[in-house]
């Protein structure tokens, strides 16, 4: 028996799955660099975001906290 949103929450897994192909395309990689987006320190915020709604808080914890040291670093925030 399904608890209430499990089906919901299997979707927006499968759209984050979505997600980290197009994240991984070469294309897609492009065009973001051209916008000065890393797409790799996209898909380590995806990671997280996934670790995050399948209840591993260390895992999101960890990527999380690289985007957001990655992104102070790179907009010169951190001394």
């Amino acid at each position: 028996m399904s608890a209430p949103g499990d089906a919901e929450l299997k979707a927006l897994l499968g759209h984050l799955d979505a997600a980290e192909a197009l994240l991984k395309d070469r294309a897609v990689c492009i065009t973001l660099g051209e916008r000065r987006v890393n797409s790799s320190l996209a898909l380590t915020a995806l990671y997280g975001l996934r670790s995050l709604l399948e209840g591993d808080r260390a895992g999101a914890v960890e990527d999380l906290g690289t985007v957001a040291e990655e992104l102070a670093a790179r907009s010169s925030l951190v001394p």
